[in-house]
């Protein structure tokens, strides 16, 4: 592993940013600079956006950038390429996929999307229906996914289908990455609460996707799909902000703005409430600093759903907070409910009550909380699972309801 100190580290992202001003140039010269550095992911090897350093030096490069008169948040840019695709395609890939989507997929000039879930698997997964059956060099893909976030603007998918239907659910599936534009891929909206279609449902019909787009070996795609699932739950609840950012500067804003307005007796209860959420908001801040600091390199393991779940509650505590200090206001709708499609994930931004909306779908996407509570349970305190009757009988003889 290269040794490089820190300060070594911040002087080369210092130079990144003289030599490519982020806001004198934009952001795919800017982000492909800093993959060309090594500063993209630092822990990825040499040549393909890290420099084979510990996870942990990412923080150093983030905290630099952070200053910069344009700064560029990774969930903002491409947050499933760069969160889950990218680890999955270094771990898997051939080296001409390296070369292909690494650089492209940091820069966001390809966004990914992810295929899992289907109308019949959701937090099961590994129960999922959509077949590939192998024609020469190719295979024929028939299938329907659903809630895939920003499929209408991806590039490519994480394809995750049955190949084997004779083998355990867990046994017989094989993960590809899909060409979202090829011919039979059908993308079609599905409007949220907060009026936006974010994601979507996906209709494969016939869709040939070639051998060499496969990642891992066949029959092996729960394997590379659990690279996936971890590294997602990381992207969504393991990020490091500074201290007192994101949605609980949201809330102290509103609470500033009102405090004033309220009755002392709701004064009171109020500055508790606030108080609580920005001290948990800092644990939890505290909490994935160290996690990645304690990071090793690899793909991450079942502690990264430690950060998404309590992300997801804490996220969702705030915004009721800061609904209820709007007090009549909040049932307002800003701007109107117009329906849709954006070109990003909106996982924030906008007014409180819209955000208020969008943030319940935090403890259903990437796994719901009561998924996170079981793995928590299971994988990382070695509770005894629930009995699982369908682990080891084969697909095609598992009752489903279609």
């Amino acid at each position: 592993m290269a040794v490089i100190t820190d300060e070594e580290l911040r002087q080369r992202t210092r130079d990144l940013l003289a030599e490519v001003p982020p806001d004198r140039v934009d952001r795919v010269t800017f982000r492909g600079a800093q993959y060309d550095r090594g500063l993209a992911w630092v822990h990825f090897p040499e040549g393909k956006g890290g420099l084979g350093l510990d996870p942990k030096a990412q923080t150093v490069v983030d905290e630099v950038l952070r200053t910069a008169p344009v700064y560029y948040d990774d969930l903002a840019v491409n947050p499933i390429g760069i969160g889950m695709g990218a680890p999955t395609v270094l771990t898997y890939g051939t080296e001409e996929m390296h070369e292909r989507f690494l650089r492209r997929i940091f820069t966001g000039e390809d966004i990914w999307c992810q295929l899992f879930s289907e109308p019949g698997a959701g937090s099961d997964v590994a129960g999922l229906a959509t077949r590939a059956e192998l024609d020469g060099d190719e295979w024929v893909v028939n299938g329907q996914k659903v809630w895939t976030t920003l499929a209408h603007v991806s590039n490519f998918g994480m394809l995750l289908a049955r190949t084997d239907p004779d083998q355990p659910k867990h046994k017989g599936l094989t993960y590809f990455v899909l060409d979202m534009h090829a011919p039979g891929v059908e993308v079609r909206p599905l409007y949220q609460i907060t009026g936006e279609a974010e994601f979507n449902e996906v209709f494969l019909t016939d869709v040939r996707v070639p051998d060499s787009m496969r990642l891992g070996e066949r029959g092996e795609g729960w394997r590379v799909a659990i690279t996936t699932l971890m590294n997602e739950r990381v992207a969504l609840g393991g990020g490091v902000r500074g201290r007192g950012q994101g949605p609980i500067a949201e809330l102290v804003s509103v609470w500033d703005k009102h405090r004033d307005g309220l009755d002392p007796a709701s004064r009171a209860v109020y500055r508790d409430r606030v108080t609580d959420l920005w001290i948990r908001a800092e644990v939890l801040r505290l909490t994935n600093l160290r996690a990645r600091q304690n990071a090793t390199a690899g793909n991450p393991g079942p502690e990264g759903s430690v950060g998404k779940l309590a992300t997801a509650e804490l996220n969702k505590a705030i915004y009721e907070c800061a609904l209820d200090l709007l007090g009549a206001e909040g049932m307002l709708f800003p701007g109107g409910y117009q329906l849709a499609r954006p070109e990003r994930t909106t996982l924030a931004g906008g007014s409180v009550q819209k955000t208020f909306l969008r943030m319940r779908a935090q403890s259903i996407e990437g796994g719901t909380s009561e998924v996170m509570r079981n793995i928590l349970g299971e994988r990382v305190l070695g509770l005894p699972g629930e009995p699982r009757v369908d682990k080891d009988v084969p697909w095609t003889e598992v009752p489903r309801s279609s």
